[in-house]
């Protein structure tokens, strides 16, 4: 597996969240409660939530990053429970979390069936009336506007190029997938640092918040 195999070098190179406003918008628009970071890797998106605030649960499909996840919770000195699962399948019980956050993982997933069954997965888990952030690479930015829907990139790893495929969205495609999974968009927007808000289009991701309808 990638991210088995690249760990220590994406613990370093990766150290801090990219969507550290975003994430700390959200500590203070959310009620206390439990938080599922999904596809936490070593777990740079837990730091902008209050510790006493939110009980932190994590779950990736790599176990290195997990245990990279020990150490870095470690170092900045908060305690979330950690778990290996895939989240086509989470090991994890029906509406059971009041929040959740999956950052840049979901375009991971080549297939649109499989994405349609991580975000259905994402519902089941949440509470009625809980809230989901969700992010992907948005497939009219700049770099890749010319490419394909699905595209490959490397990463250099001791002198070797390791492949990592992801499935690039439009803003209509994600809407359209959400909706589908049967989540509520609240909000479609691009990441703070994007410097053309009023034209979303071009943004470099796509940044959706959600919500599981009240039932």
């Amino acid at each position: 597996m990638f991210y088995d195999k690249v760990a220590d070098s994406w613990y370093n190179i990766r150290h801090w969240s990219l969507f550290q406003d975003e994430l700390e918008e959200l500590n203070d628009r959310w009620e206390s409660g439990k938080l599922l970071n999904l596809g936490c890797a070593h777990g740079s998106d837990f730091l902008s939530f209050d510790r006493e605030k939110f009980d932190l649960h994590g779950l990736d499909i790599s176990t290195e990053l997990l245990e990279k996840a020990l150490d870095y919770s470690s170092k900045f000195n908060f305690q979330p429970k950690l778990v290996a699962g895939d989240m086509r399948n989470l090991p994890l019980k029906t509406k059971t979390f009041d929040y959740v956050i999956c950052i840049a993982s979901i375009h991971h997933l080549l297939n649109r069936d499989e994405r349609i069954k991580a975000l259905e997965e994402i519902k089941r888990v949440l509470k009625s009336g809980g809230e989901a952030f969700i992010t992907v690479w948005n497939k009219k930015q700049k770099e890749f506007i010319l490419e394909d829907k699905t595209i490959e990139k490397n990463w250099n790893y001791k002198g070797r190029e390791l492949k990592r495929e992801y499935y690039l969205y439009t803003y209509k495609e994600l809407e359209r997938d959400l909706e589908k999974a049967g989540l509520e968009v609240l909000e479609l927007k691009p990441e703070k640092s994007y410097k053309v808000p009023l034209i979303k289009e071009f943004s470099k991701n796509i940044l959706a918040l959600v919500k599981k309808k009240l039932t």
